[in-house]
């Protein structure tokens, strides 16, 4: 299940009157409860024998979503600083904030790039290279997946 179904749900579920949601599908099953106000909580178990039947059928929708990001990855030349977790990618500190970094401007190796909500804890993301931003691949607000490319650096 992609992370964009799975935050759907989560939203779905958090605005409704229902307090569980369980769904089966081919790739694993989610379960989702609230207890409380608005805290989640969720269990994933991918099924034992089921991938194999299921990786072709599950391969065919997922497989464009996941080529797309990678010609766009592959064409800047440069350092690109990837995320190193599933979580919510924010280009400031708070809503109303400057970004970290704009196209163009100049970083030092440690200096703090953007932020990567995962789990309602923040966690800032370093630039693992010194040079200027010339591309910001992610989009403010948005699902980022671990590995997926967030800025170029040259």
């Amino acid at each position: 299940m992609d992370l964009r179904k799975l935050k759907t749900l989560i939203d779905l579920v958090s605005e409704s009157n229902v307090s569980e949601l369980e769904i089966t599908e081919a790739e694993g099953k989610v379960r989702i409860v609230k207890s409380g106000g608005a805290v989640v909580q969720q269990f994933v178990a991918a099924p034992v024998q089921t991938p194999m039947a299921a990786a072709p059928v599950a391969a065919a929708p997922t497989a464009p979503v996941a080529e797309l990001p990678a010609p766009a990855a592959a064409a800047p030349s440069g350092h690109i600083v990837k995320s190193p977790m599933v979580g919510t990618f924010y280009r400031a500190s708070s809503p109303g904030a400057k970004p970290f970094v704009e196209v163009g401007s100049k970083v030092k190796e440690g200096d703090t790039v953007c932020i990567v909500e995962a789990m309602k804890i923040l966690n800032e993301i370093e630039a693992d290279k010194s040079g200027t931003v010339t591309r910001i691949l992610g989009e403010n607000g948005q699902a980022v997946e671990y590995g997926q490319p967030l800025f170029v650096i040259e």
